[in-house]
């Protein structure tokens, strides 16, 4: 039997993508593919490649070879700005907001960036809505908790309108209560947008994941749900330890 396939348009491919820091291949000829408003996760051990094939993808590093294309043009040796200039959202590790703002004030630099004062205006209550700040949303964002500092940076993100949001540990560091409220809020934003996740906390991303990507030595050692890849006995090994 034929496999059957996904009538999605392809958003991101990569195309035999390498990576070398001198005779280390951080990532060594991979080939990905992200569909429409997919939620794509990406995990493996520490060394595994995969936040150096984010970095990748989001202009933070040019690649040793290969290729990356976003809606079929080539972003190979983009800078982070011109990526997000194609409508894609990208959040790091490290929280990238401005500290001596209100959490509104943020999301309204966000929004303005792309869009005029009006819109920017209207982005605003809507993102608080959608995100559920309104709590904090006249907080400045330096008294925030870390978890809170995370969630207006995915305001920002969103104030944006992104078709694509690419993000790197978005839970990292938060508690329980946090973990769960950011996967909310992450299964909200794919409701609207595409998403790749690089996350290292294995309870988040059963809460989010539907396709999971792990990855090995710089490859792609698989592709499957969850599930799946906690029955296969190669993932156990490498990334699980035989615990799951």
């Amino acid at each position: 039997m034929k496999p059957v396939r996904d009538k999605r348009a392809v958003i991101v491919e990569t195309q035999n993508l390498s990576m070398h820091f001198g005779g280390v291949r951080a990532v060594d000829q991979v080939d990905f593919t992200l569909f429409d408003k997919e939620l794509r996760c990406l995990i493996g051990p520490n060394g595994a490649g995969k936040s150096t094939f984010f970095k990748c993808l989001t202009g933070q590093l040019i690649p040793s070879a290969g290729k990356v294309m976003i809606r079929n043009r080539e972003t190979t040796g983009f800078e982070p700005h011109e990526i997000a200039s194609l409508g894609v959202g990208i959040k790091t590790q490290v929280p990238n907001v401005f500290d001596g703002l209100s959490v509104d004030e943020n999301i309204w630099l966000s929004a303005r960036r792309w869009h005029g004062a009006k819109r920017a205006r209207a982005l605003v209550s809507e993102t608080v809505e959608r995100l559920q700040l309104g709590d904090i949303r006249r907080e400045m964002v330096g008294r925030l908790a870390h978890g809170q500092r995370q969630w207006v940076e995915l305001g920002m993100v969103v104030a944006a309108e992104p078709w694509l949001v690419l993000l790197d540990e978005p839970a990292a560091g938060m508690t329980h209560d946090e973990t769960a409220r950011t996967a909310e809020l992450i299964k909200e934003i794919n409701t609207q947008a595409a998403l790749i996740v690089v996350e290292h906390d294995m309870q988040f991303i059963r809460m989010i994941s539907k396709q999971v990507t792990v990855f090995h030595e710089g490859r792609i050692l698989m592709e499957d749900t969850m599930d799946a890849i906690s029955k296969d006995k190669r993932a156990r090994e490498v990334y699980l330890g035989n615990r799951a």
